[in-house]
């Protein structure tokens, strides 16, 4: 099992009230931080205990707009959002993070990945997502020439898999430093729904064309929340 993915996740629950940020080289509004770190398969019901413990601890600090801990279905993962980079910075020195970085470090096999982003295209929350929902987080990695198109692409896609019935939220993140990068944070209601809307049209004129412009192959990962 691998845990993979750590993303800072306000954007459900308060994103409507900023507006979206194309930073070329920083972000101004609230930072979303995704981190992807993988530990020893027979650690996993470990990491899971140590995981939502830091995930507790970690969204009462100061400046925590909203922390999700997702595990990768047959991997795991994790969503943060912070005010600004400076709570994110603070929250790396916190007691929580260093706890969390000592009783995983026997386990680890790599380091934290760690990739701040700013919100580009985030929706008002659409209600309480449901305990056995589906997430999907999607890393969409172009060539800098393509970056403009592509951003057209994903706001596009974000605007039409909102209205897929099932849908509970799709949000656009844009890496901060790194504006040719997107990271896709879905959650549908079941596996049906999502499956549903991957086969839509409008999904696959996407896919379509946002294929020429890939630098890298489309990272889509399913996730189920850690509780």
């Amino acid at each position: 099992m691998r845990l993979s993915h750590s993303i800072f996740s306000l954007a459900a629950l308060g994103l409507a009230m900023v507006q979206p940020v194309c930073a070329e080289e920083t972000v101004n509004g609230p930072l979303y931080t995704v981190v992807y770190f993988e530990v020893d398969p027979t650690e996993a019901a470990q990491t899971a205990a140590a995981a939502r413990q830091y995930a507790d601890a970690s969204g009462k600090e100061d400046g925590s707009l909203g922390f999700e801990m997702f595990q990768e279905i047959a991997r795991p993962s994790r969503v943060e959002v912070w005010r600004d980079k400076k709570a994110a910075e603070a929250h790396g020195k916190a007691a929580a993070a260093t706890a969390l970085g000592q009783k995983l470090q026997p386990a680890m096999i790599d380091g934290f990945g760690v990739r701040p982003h700013g919100a580009f295209d985030v929706a008002a929350p659409k209600g309480q997502v449901p305990s056995g929902a589906l997430y999907v987080v999607t890393h969409v990695d172009v060539f800098p020439a393509g970056k403009d198109q592509a951003a057209e692409l994903v706001k596009a896609q974000a605007d039409a898999a909102r209205k897929d019935d099932g849908n509970v939220r799709y949000d656009v993140l844009q890496w901060d430093g790194h504006p040719n990068h997107f990271t896709l944070v879905e959650a549908w209601r079941d596996r049906k729904a999502f499956d549903a809307s991957a086969a839509a049209p409008h999904t696959k004129q996407f896919r379509q064309k946002l294929t020429p412009l890939e630098g890298a192959l489309y990272d889509e990962r399913l996730y189920q929340a850690v509780r």
